[in-house]
């Protein structure tokens, strides 16, 4: 099956989520509802998060760590991709990088949090992909 066929659930309705550390909840919260969109929060409490918009969910758990934060990133796919780039453009507390069509076959950005967990966003280029071998 391709990636453009397969969405993130399995035939018997399994899908993975990823689960973020963050250094601060409230923190988090502030900067994935108030920066971001995430319009849901799923669950919190002192040790750990749940946040949505649309369909993504990001889980988040508690650490003192901050290099486990500066090394943790997700891969958020999606077609609404360069809109989202918009959106977060308008905004001034947050460090994007600009889009790029990647050699991969992919359309990106990037988004550090607070923390430094980065949030890398992308979509699949047209024709693109017989080229690609690698990437998410």
């Amino acid at each position: 099956m391709s990636d453009k066929n397969s969405n993130s659930a399995t035939s018997d309705g399994l899908k993975a989520l990823p689960v973020l550390p963050t250094l601060n909840i409230r923190e988090t919260i502030q900067f994935y509802q108030g920066e971001l969109g995430f319009d849901a929060m799923v669950f919190g409490d002192e040790h750990y998060l749940i946040v949505r918009r649309g369909e993504i969910k990001l889980h988040f758990w508690l650490t003192t760590r901050r290099d486990f934060c500066e090394n943790s990133s997700v891969y958020i796919r999606g077609d609404a991709i360069d809109a989202l780039h918009a959106e977060f453009s308008l905004r001034e507390d947050i460090k994007i990088m600009p889009l790029m069509d990647r050699e991969w076959g992919m359309r990106e950005f990037y988004v550090n949090d607070p923390h430094g967990n980065l949030l890398r966003f992308g979509r699949e280029l047209p024709d693109q992909n017989q080229h690609r071998r690698h990437g998410p």
